[in-house]
């Protein structure tokens, strides 16, 4: 059972399953949706976004085009959480992250409600991204909350922005032996902000971590996929999801120091 931080520093994440594309989900997205609805996920709003497209031709690359993709944002009502839903993917998101006891149960609600509507034939990636913040008291400094060589160069002058990367094969068994993590630090001197790609559609964060001020802090970045063909097993796509989570945890617990854990716990 996870221990809960009094102080947890996670401010964004999410969980998510795809799966082969479903070129008619428009079809079945208010069938999805009505089925979420009565679990309390009471929003709906579907989102345009735009994106590059590439093709090939006699192995030769033609231009990429723009293209318009919908996604459907299936929401609790005061913000705090929800689905998004596309024509290959079901990801639960949530800025008020509590423990993975809580987190993963709700993906594998939102997997079973489109396996019930679509009827699935497999998941061909699972994976968790967390987002956690480190917000120095005032008198201490970002170093003193990460290990021993996530710190990087120090001069004398203000650092407006610096990224420590690592990626790792994990693994992440029982349906798939083999996963990859990616473990980011990012370091800014900015408003607390999301890394590129990441947005949190729909949701409102929490109270503390609402820093549109300019502010020295780092934002330690895990993300933990496997990819393959997971059959609809959903106790062992739990269990797939839980290995995943301790992996990350692992790694979140060499990232940051004893008195991060102190300030956090």
């Amino acid at each position: 059972m996870s221990v809960k931080m009094s102080n947890a520093p996670v401010y964004y994440a999410l969980a998510q399953a795809q799966f082969s594309p479903v070129a008619t989900m428009n079809k079945y997205v208010s069938d999805v949706q009505d089925r979420l609805r009565r679990e309390g996920y009471t929003l709906f709003e579907p989102l345009q976004m735009m994106h590059l497209q590439f093709a090939h031709s006699d192995q030769k690359m033609i231009s990429p085009n723009i293209v318009p993709a919908i996604s459907w944002l299936i929401t609790k009502g005061d913000r705090t959480s929800g689905f998004i839903l596309n024509d290959f993917s079901v990801t639960y998101h949530t800025t008020h992250y509590e423990t993975n006891e809580q987190f993963i149960p709700e993906l594998l609600r939102g997997l079973k409600t489109v396996h019930e509507v679509v009827q699935l034939d497999h998941v061909s990636r699972l994976g968790l991204r967390y987002l956690d913040a480190v917000l120095p008291q005032p008198g201490e400094s970002v170093d003193q909350y990460l290990a021993e060589g996530l710190c990087g160069i120090r001069f004398g002058a203000i650092r407006k922005y610096a990224l420590y990367e690592s990626v790792f094969e994990t693994e992440c068994g029982p349906l798939l032996q083999k996963g990859t993590l990616m473990a980011r630090v990012h370091q800014m001197t900015a408003p607390l902000g999301y890394p590129p790609g990441i947005v949190p559609h729909g949701l409102l964060p929490k109270a503390r971590f609402d820093i549109k001020e300019v502010c020295s802090h780092a934002v330690i970045d895990m993300d933990h996929y496997a990819e393959g063909q997971i059959s609809l097993d959903f106790d062992k796509i739990g269990k797939q999801i839980v290995s995943l989570h301790k992996a990350i945890k692992n790694a979140f617990e060499a990232t940051t120091t004893d008195h991060s854990k102190a300030i956090w716990s």
